[in-house]
């Protein structure tokens, strides 16, 4: 790629006044945006400190990051405000705190607690919590403030009426009483912040800030908008660069309105086009343009390349999820012994109960894999439990961490002594830790549990004082040891504790990692910092570097690329999720872009998969090939599989005419199955499928032995179980472990 194309160096070069930079997948927008910041330092010796950057998630900050590093050097970038909206916001309420009626040790509330606060809102209001699940109040209440309204503001509907505004109401005099925010809290109190004329830190923000920088702002919300437009009001110069035909997150709030109304609230905004590819091949980006260029509503662009035509796009019809799971299995077995790394090879799918057959084939091939936003490792109960201790040390107020650790590990604090406590706390308008000393030394307890409730008092005094001279780490040792939390696991002596406890180590060690870092930055290290980091981490940032295969939803593959994807799972109801008709022309348009993006995260080599049958969410469903899979130009496409018929295995085979246009089912739709299979003429049906050579007059076969079936592929011996009709156990990929007789194996 050459240092910069002309569109780029355009964008560059436009130092003053509003830009609007659309960047088209693969355009180099992460250059553009580095080359620009670097510009102003060292052509127009713009202080770092009055540059603000703004992106999504930490991944790309950091990349961001290392590459004006390496541009302006480490000495020069240090002052830069580069990072993702909530940590920037969580760093600029740090120093604002008092504006918003904040502590300056507050605690951001993870989805977890903010759901059992409104858990106990609604227990508390007596309302039935059928009628108003915690988890859909919390998702009303999210999206009211992701435009930045409070709940004097809401407009009362059927879906938020009067008692649900009351909840909203109490959960945030909740989080108030706790010094407690939630992840839309950190962006709406900075925006507020930021727009108030009167506020001497909305001030500081508008003259500190010369330059404002936002990365995919397609994705932006409405009150990250806002946040960024109040910031940028005083200098204007506020650049803005995505892309349209990546915005896919309309369900966690992003306004596609906000890039194509841009011009609206700036007229005289300068537009740039990135057009020009350098991620994929030809072949692949002629692919990606034929879906897009279908959609209902976009800028237009015109996305090219210069780079070879390269393989053709494999469109492979398979069975049902079994064996798409195995032939993605072999696939990628296949591109690991041509010598792609496995890092380089990604699965796709459109949600994420598809991925449990392709990590048993993947397991059963003993390939390496890692599924990117599945159980996370700050999700683990432990890790939790000791988070939960440092952050009620950093703030007391915090009664979500109390409740969770106040019996853990177990000592003898019952629920009615925790809820005669909660009404203490109550009566005396305080949070719970406060409360503490009041029931102690109260009335309304009985002995048992006020020696109890004291000595927990006392522990966590012991662990506050001692914080002020302990670095994080240590601090998170002491806790540990005083809490007896290490040793009663060790004492349990199972696989269970001892995974716990490894998980605990690490957790340990990631503190201790962040406090080398912060050391490095010329940072203190704070169990505020350590705790900032790892309440905002992403499902992208939790990818290790460790070579392995990456499983994960296409939304969670925003930002990512590899030499090899396998988009799986193509068909109606699928994907295009739950067969959008075509008066959901908004929702179908997302569903397009989702497709575009997932194309373009492929450098060289795309694989696409679809089933005419597969079992989803308990179901057996007949599905229709998705209607994407025709817009694909048919020069750029090799057909495989059954649909197409053997003489149409090289890809000669003409694509059927689209499902959603017609009657009937698709070429090679089977019937519902019967108890049965279906025979081919020749084939045997056997009950208990075994064969009759492999006992100890005839072949040996044994657990590791690797056998070949006509229907399940390759397979490894588990286990024989002789007799005079000995049966074998197999493992096969896509389809777990099968009994089968000898007469249906080969040795391989």
């Amino acid at each position: 790629m050459p240092e910069l194309n002309e569109p780029q160096a355009e964008a560059v070069a436009k130092v003053d006044g509003p830009l609007l930079v659309f960047a088209g997948a693969g355009s180099g927008k992460t250059r553009v945006i580095t080359y620009r910041v670097a510009n102003l330092l060292a052509e127009h010796r713009v202080p770092p400190y009055r540059i603000l950057a703004v992106t999504f998630t930490n991944k790309a900050a950091g990349e961001m990051r290392s590459r004006l590093e390496e541009l302006a050097g480490p000495e020069v970038t240090r002052d830069l405000w580069v990072g993702t909206f909530h940590s920037t916001c969580a760093r600029l309420l740090r120093r604002y705190h008092a504006e918003v009626d904040l502590k300056r040790e507050y605690v951001i509330y993870d989805t977890s607690d903010q759901k059992a606060v409104v858990s106990r809102i609604i227990k508390a209001m007596k309302v039935d919590d059928r009628r108003y699940p915690p988890k859909l109040v919390l998702s009303r209440i999210h999206t009211q403030k992701r435009d930045g309204i409070r709940p004097r503001e809401v407009d009362i509907t059927p879906n938020f009426d009067e008692t649900t505004v009351e909840i909203f109401e109490a959960y945030q005099r909740a989080l108030a009483q706790a010094s407690a925010v939630d992840f839309e809290d950190l962006i709406v109190h900075v925006m507020r912040i930021a727009e108030n004329p009167e506020s001497r830190g909305g001030e500081e923000l508008r003259r500190q800030f010369r330059h404002v920088l936002v990365d995919e702002f397609q994705d932006t919300n409405s009150a990250q908008y806002r946040l960024v437009r109040a910031i940028a009001a005083r200098e204007r110069n506020l650049c803005v660069v995505g892309d349209d035909d990546q915005s896919i997150y309309r369900w966690r709030g992003a306004d596609i309105r906000n890039i194509r109304g841009f011009r609206r609230d700036f007229p005289d905004a300068t537009v740039i086009k990135l057009e020009q590819n350098y991620r994929s091949t030809a072949n692949i980006v002629s692919g990606a343009l034929g879906i897009i260029a279908r959609a209902h509503e976009r800028e237009p662009k015109e996305l090219w390349t210069e780079a070879e035509a390269g393989e053709k796009i494999v469109v492979r019809s398979v069975r049902d999820e079994r064996g798409e799971a195995q032939y993605v299995a072999q696939e990628v077995q296949r591109r690991i012994d041509e010598g792609t790394n496995p890092d380089e090879i990604a699965i796709f799918y459109r949600v994420h109960a598809q991925s449990r057959v392709l990590e048993e084939a993947m397991r059963v091939s003993s390939i390496p894999y890692q599924v990117i936003g599945g159980m996370k490792f700050f999700e683990r109960a432990e890790v939790k439990d000791l988070i939960a201790y440092l952050r009620l040390v950093d703030n007391p107020a915090s009664d979500a961490d109390l409740l969770r650790i106040i019996n853990v590990p177990a000592r003898g604090i019952g629920g009615k002594t925790v809820t005669k406590l909660l009404e203490v706390a109550a009566d005396n308008d305080t949070n719970a830790y406060a409360a503490l000393g009041v029931a102690v030394r109260g009335g309304t307890l009985g002995t048992g549990a006020k020696k109890k409730l004291s000595a927990f008092l006392e522990l966590l005094d012991t662990v506050r004082r001692d914080a002020a001279r302990l670095l994080p780490s240590e601090l998170a040792k002491k806790i540990l040891e005083l809490t007896h939390y290490e040793s009663q696991l060790r004492e349990a002596d199972t696989a269970e504790s001892d995974a716990r406890l490894e998980n605990l180590k690490e957790l340990v060690g990631s503190i201790v990692e962040y406090e080398a870092e912060a050391d490095e930055a010329g940072d203190t290290p704070s169990i505020s910092g350590y705790l900032e980091r790892v309440t905002l981490v992403s499902d992208v940032d939790t990818m290790t570097d460790d070579p392995k295969v990456a499983l994960m939803t296409v939304h969670s593959a925003k930002g990512l690329e590899f030499d090899s994807v396998f988009l799986t799972g193509m068909e109606e109801e699928i994907f295009p999720y739950r067969g959008l008709d075509a008066a959901e022309v908004e929702e179908l348009d997302e569903e397009r872009r989702l497709a575009y993006v997932a194309v373009t995260r492929a450098r060289k080599r795309l694989f696409i998969t679809h089933a005419p049958m597969r079992m989803l969410f308990g179901q057996t469903r007949y599905l229709e090939p998705s209607r994407f899979l025709a817009d694909l130009p048919e020069d750029v496409v090799e057909r495989e599989g059954s649909i197409w018929g053997s003489q149409n295995a090289g890809g000669a085979g003409r694509w059927p005419s689209p499902a959603y246009a017609r009657p009937g089912r698709w070429p090679g739709l089977p019937e519902p199955r019967s108890s049965k299979p279906a025979l081919a003429p020749g084939e045997r049906y056997v009950d208990a499928d075994a064969f009759d050579d492999m006992h100890e007059e005839g072949v040996h076969v044994r657990p590791g032995d690797r056998v070949v079936h006509q229907r399940f592929g390759r397979g490894v011996v588990e286990k024989v179980e002789p007799g005079a009709d000995p049966k074998i156990v197999a493992k096969f990929p896509g389809y777990g472990s099968k009994k089968v007789r000898a007469d249906f194996l080969e040795r391989s």
